[in-house]
């Protein structure tokens, strides 16, 4: 998933965190959000100036991230 579109980081906003689409919801929120068990929908009916899109993009923007920072697999 190209998440670039999605996932912005401003300075100025939420120090500089990534958030979503230019809003004040940082990918740790929804992640939070999603490891404390709230569904994709249940997120989206109470943020709903998020869509099921922006979810994905954080799981990608997180998967990548942790891709990164791994750095290469070694046996």
């Amino acid at each position: 998933m190209d998440y670039e579109k999605i996932i912005t980081i401003e300075p100025g906003k939420r120090r500089g965190k990534p958030c979503i689409r230019g809003l004040r919801i940082t990918v740790y929120d929804v992640l939070d959000y999603l490891a404390s068990g709230m569904t994709q929908e249940e997120i989206v009916a109470d943020f709903p100036e998020l869509t099921l899109t922006d979810i994905r993009a954080c799981l990608a923007f997180a998967a990548d991230r942790e891709r990164r920072l791994a750095g290469p697999l070694r046996a």
